[in-house]
């Protein structure tokens, strides 16, 4: 409700009249999916000086840098190869157990730092949300795009050590991008959950090692796929990442364990992560600057 005054022209005098007036006006966000390209495209410099920011403020300072990138997985693939290759003597599926491993660690790496950075982009980045507007979903975007520079060094690495062994990859090293696509799909989805319910319930902060921990063990990172029964591969399949990480040992080892159907049904649920993800956050957005 608003009070206000209007004057009349009657001849020459003016005559004022106090009048009350009632208005209310709702505004609402449209989400639309033209609309949120639209607002990030419009922002795409701010999420490369974002991307950038995070690469470098990640190793700045570090005695060995950027190699950290190349031996966190190597290190751990080699442990990895120790326990379970030499004591515990799991199969791979007929290849050498230390490239078997370094595959799956390369596509579980990528999306596990994605989900960890992107997940506490917003909570870290809160001077920004309450000083300026941009698409919010520039901040997570940007941590997982900074993470692309890891990816890359590590498929470097990967193939390094295909010339190791001898082991050319034949022609279905043609289709690891569509994998890689996968993974960032499902990342991005992920990360945008994540990142929106962290604003709102800070015990996903402390939860996050323990949900990536276990979702690893539901990944065949360490183990083949063979394993699983034939029964019940189809319902890991619904997770993206047990799809993206075996597809990542078919394009580049030649692993036979990858179907169709669980293609079929991993990228469904990649999908699905990415649509439910952008409507959650984008439906929350409007309250991030007076939560953070």
């Amino acid at each position: 409700m608003g009070k206000g005054y209007f004057k009349i022209k009657s001849g020459d005098k003016f005559m004022s009249e106090q009048v009350t007036t009632e208005a209310e006006i709702v505004i609402e966000p449209q989400l639309r999916v033209e609309h949120i390209f639209r607002d990030i495209w419009r922002f795409r410099d701010l999420l490369w000086i974002l991307a950038e920011r995070d690469v470098r403020l990640r190793y700045k300072q570090t005695v060995i840098g950027v190699a950290w990138i190349v031996l966190q997985p190597l290190l751990a693939s080699l442990i990895f190869a120790l326990i379970f290759g030499v004591f515990a003597r799991i199969p791979s599926d007929g290849q050498p157990y230390l490239l078997f491993v370094l595959c799956g660690m390369t596509a579980w790496n990528f999306f596990s730092s994605i989900l960890q950075r992107a997940g506490n982009s917003l909570v870290g980045n809160g001077f920004l949300i309450t000083k300026v507007y941009f698409p919010r979903a520039i901040i997570p975007l940007a941590a997982g795009l900074g993470s692309l520079v890891d990816l890359i060094v590590s498929l470097t690495v990967v193939f390094g050590a295909l010339t190791l062994y001898h082991i050319c990859p034949g022609w279905r090293v043609l289709a690891l991008p569509l994998f890689c696509i996968m993974l960032i799909v499902a990342a991005v989805g992920a990360s945008l959950w994540l990142s929106a319910l962290m604003v709102y319930y800070r015990d996903f902060m402390h939860a996050m090692p323990f949900i990536l921990q276990i979702w690893m063990y539901i990944t065949p990172v360490v183990y083949a796929a063979s394993l699983v029964p034939a029964e019940w591969i189809i319902y890991f399949s619904l997770n993206p990442a047990f799809v993206f990480v075996e597809g990542f040992r078919w394009a580049i080892l030649g692993s036979n364990v990858l179907t169709w159907p669980m293609v079929m049904v991993g990228t469904a649920s990649s999908i699905f992560l990415l649509v439910s993800g952008v409507i959650y956050f984008y439906s929350v957005e409007r309250n991030f600057a007076d939560v953070v």
